[in-house]
């Protein structure tokens, strides 16, 4: 029997992933934080109308907001809709938000969201530290994608007996 090819696989409860974050950034230190959303964006977040591709977290005034995420319209709420990219606010502790504003005081790293679920039915983010890769990082990931691939091919056809 075949293996079914599809997307890269994610994590089973998630709603949206940053799958382009582990290409363009180093990723180091993960951390949760909750959301601040409004009905009709949880209810969408579920159906899974979340997209998290030039997403980004900043901290302004000791907070921290999650900016340029889409989530898109409830198509049930009717006139009491979402805008689908508004800044949304992201719970963290005051000792978390400390250790991240000096994280981030250092050069070159950026506040970046990988990924959206839902634990125990809150609605959760984890962010991470990325610090970004120049263009030689990025031909080095895409050479070991490529050399991987071609290692399970060929020991796939070891195993058939080619």
């Amino acid at each position: 029997m075949a293996k079914k090819q599809g997307k890269k696989k994610v994590d089973l409860g998630d709603v949206a992933t940053n799958r382009e974050a582990r290409f363009r950034f180093e990723l180091s230190d993960h951390l949760e934080a909750g959301i601040v959303l409004r009905g009709s964006e949880v209810k969408s977040l579920r159906d899974g109308g979340g997209q998290m591709k030039d997403a980004y977290a900043s901290i302004d005034n000791g907070e921290v907001w999650l900016r340029n995420m889409h989530i898109a319209p409830y198509k049930h709420a009717g006139n009491d809709n979402h805008e689908p990219e508004r800044p949304r606010k992201l719970l963290l502790n005051r000792r978390e938000i400390d250790k991240l504003v000096g994280k981030l005081n250092e050069r070159g790293y950026s506040l970046v969201p990988t990924r959206v679920y839902f634990k125990d039915g809150r609605a959760k983010v984890e962010l991470a530290l990325g610090r970004g890769k120049d263009a030689g990082d990025k031909r080095q990931t895409i050479k070991e994608r490529e050399m991987k691939r071609e290692m399970d091919r060929a020991g796939a056809d070891w195993r058939r007996g080619r």
